[in-house]
C-alpha cells in the first residue's frame, strides 16, 4: 500500500501554530532579498495557521481584505500590520544592522 505523502502547506501551518516557530519563520522572511512580498506571504501563512476568521474578528478587519493585503501584491498600511501582529501576539521592532 502506498504511503500518504505529507502535504507541505498543511505541515507548515501545523508548525506555525507554535508562536516561537512563527516568529523565527517571519524573521527569516524579513531577511529575504524580495522581503516585502515574502514577508506578506509568510505573515499570511501564520495568520492561516492561527485561523483567518478568528484573526478577522480580533482585528476588526474584513477577512477578504486580510487575504488581499497579505498576498504577494498586497500593500497593507503600517497600522494594519501592527493590528495583525498584535492579534497574533507579536510586535514590530527595529534593530541595528550588523556592520560588515
Amino acid at each position: 500500500m502506498a504511503r500518504k505523502r505529507p502535504n507541505y502547506h498543511e505541515d507548515l501551518l501545523e508548525r506555525l501554530k507554535d508562536p516561537a516557530y512563527a516568529v523565527e519563520y517571519l524573521e527569516a522572511a524579513l531577511a529575504e532579498r524580495d522581503m516585502p512580498a515574502v514577508f506578506l506571504l509568510a505573515l499570511r501563512n501564520v495568520a492561516e495557521a492561527r485561523g483567518m476568521a478568528r484573526l478577522a474578528r480580533e482585528t476588526k478587519l474584513n477577512r477578504e481584505n486580510l487575504y488581499a493585503m497579505l498576498s504577494e501584491r498586497g500593500n497593507p498600511v503600517l497600522s494594519s500590520l501592527y493590528v495583525i501582529l498584535d492579534a497574533l501576539g507579536m510586535r514590530l521592532s527595529v534593530e541595528l544592522k550588523p556592520v560588515a
